[in-house]
């Protein structure tokens, strides 16, 4: 086989990159974009260039405990850029932004068996492991990977949520990324979680994770919350990112600068591929056909935002969430785990109806040909939790100048 390792394969035309495919055995790439094509014939080629394992199907950690042998340290290969392994990584909306700006998966964990097959779905050269991610066997990673990274799950910081942070179970999952941190020392690593996090016990949960992860005084760090909307994603959508940097690498970080123009629902919501919805009652399509784009419970007359509302009505508050119908000239509230429950209501900003699920990828901005695996309900629980593409883009960019 011809070195491509070097080529600028986006200088290929498809049937070019079609052949290529079929030259290193890989299946299913027909159907793929030429984007896809690209990601799909890096991936293989780093594959076949080291000799870190890489599991076919997807291995799971019910059954097995460490299921990721381990070999001689001096037979994993390091002379290519940009690695990196994500835990907790839920449908892939963060892997699919880094490897987008230039990293490769060397390792890509979640609990959850459907997040596991999208993952795998997508990203078939990847090693997906699913299980917990304290049950892996991180020993020939050890001074190797470049990025270390995940969305260490955020329930327990949440607004939404109970607020018991590091006394959560959930909380506990953070201090188990630490160990793994300080394990395998990559050069870089990232953690993202809810806005909550800043504020949780008036500050408290975000400081005492600051000096864990400062504890062994390796890494410099950084942490800030971005808004989605400001980085090419029509969605309001805040997340905390805690950035640490290897004390020895000079080149200092920054978080990316925000876009110049934000992107609304109008760019994003037109041609979108058919795919499964959720439903309105007749009687809740009735009510949205009196409300406009923008608009939430308060534009309904009085005796059917008392019907509606019931003692709620009385309670005070803002509640604008409640019926909210979305605008095609701003960006989308925060999409959520569920497309309509009462209190956080996305309606399509024309049609009485939830987003799709491929318009909840839209606006997440995952390509069209990123595909989803599992019931619908899951479909969309997995797009909600995710990073917003664009936006781990964007993160990713600024990590890779670090690393340059």
């Amino acid at each position: 086989m011809n070195n491509t390792t070097e080529m600028d394969l986006t200088n290929l035309s498809k049937p070019a990159l079609l052949a290529m495919c079929a030259e290193l055995d890989i299946i299913k790439y027909k159907s793929k974009t030429k984007t896809k094509l690209i990601e799909i014939i890096k991936s293989t080629q780093i594959a076949l260039g080291c000799d870190i394992k890489t599991e076919v199907k997807i291995t799971d950690m019910s059954q097995e405990q460490n299921i990721i042998s381990s070999p001689d340290s001096e037979s994993v290969s390091t002379d290519h850029k940009y690695t990196f392994i994500e835990v907790c990584a839920g449908g892939g909306g963060l892997s699919a932004g880094l490897i987008k700006s230039g990293f490769t998966p060397l390792l890509l964990n979640d609990n959850n068996r459907d997040c596991c097959k999208t993952l795998k779905h997508n990203h078939p050269h990847a090693n997906v492991v699913h299980g917990s991610m304290d049950n892996i066997d991180y020993s020939q990673y050890i001074n190797k990977v470049d990025l270390l990274t995940g969305g260490v799950p955020c329930q327990s910081f949440s607004h939404a949520g109970l607020r018991k942070g590091l006394d959560d179970p959930r909380g506990d999952l953070m201090m188990k990324f630490i160990d793994i941190l300080n394990l395998i020392k990559p050069k870089i690593f990232m953690i993202e979680n809810v806005k909550g996090l800043l504020t949780h016990d008036n500050g408290n949960t975000i400081k005492k994770i600051i000096e864990s992860l400062k504890k062994n005084n390796l890494y410099n760090i950084h942490y800030k919350c971005l808004d989605s909307s400001k980085y090419d994603v029509p969605q309001k959508r805040e997340r905390v990112f805690i950035i640490g940097i290897l004390k020895d690498i000079s080149h200092s970080f920054e978080f990316p600068k925000e876009s110049i123009t934000k992107k609304l629902l109008k760019d994003v919501l037109y041609d979108v591929p058919l795919s499964n919805g959720a439903k309105y009652s007749e009687e809740k399509k009735g009510l949205f056909r009196m409300i406009p784009q923008g608009g939430c419970w308060i534009n309904l007359p009085e005796n059917l935002q008392k019907e509606y509302l019931g003692n709620s009505y009385y309670s005070g508050g803002g509640k604008r969430g409640i019926l909210y119908r979305l605008s095609m000239e701003k960006p989308s509230l925060t999409l959520l785990c569920t497309p309509s429950q009462k209190q956080t209501e996305r309606c399509h900003p024309l049609d009485e109806r939830p987003l799709t699920i491929r318009e909840y990828a839209r606006i997440q901005t995952f390509n069209d040909d990123y595909e989803f695996i599992g019931s619908m309900n899951s479909q969309y629980k997995q797009i909600g939790n995710a990073v917003p593409v664009e936006l781990a883009f964007h993160m990713g960019n600024s990590l890779i100048e670090v690393l340059h």
